[in-house]
């Protein structure tokens, strides 16, 4: 995920930043500092991620795409 999760529009725009990066980059390690900031008020923060606020179902459903991913990336580790 990229962006804030309940941004409106904030989904997309770093995910376009980092395609146009590698589309018009004029060397290899190119970095360029997003103009992206994060809002001053935190108050998004308490909803992110907040077990106590999500079904049991959301949260076995996170656990299982989490397994998936941690699998994939021990599978590239070791070559596969």
């Amino acid at each position: 995920m990229v962006g804030r999760e309940r941004g409106e529009g904030d989904q997309g725009r770093p995910a376009r930043r980092g395609t146009l990066v590698l589309e018009t980059a004029p060397a290899a390690r190119t970095t360029v500092q997003s103009p992206q900031r994060w809002t001053h008020d935190a108050e998004w923060k308490k909803d992110f991620n907040d077990l106590s606020k999500l079904s049991p179902d959301k949260i076995a459903e996170r656990r299982k795409e989490f397994e998936v991913v941690k699998a994939v990336a021990k599978g590239k580790r070791e070559g596969r």
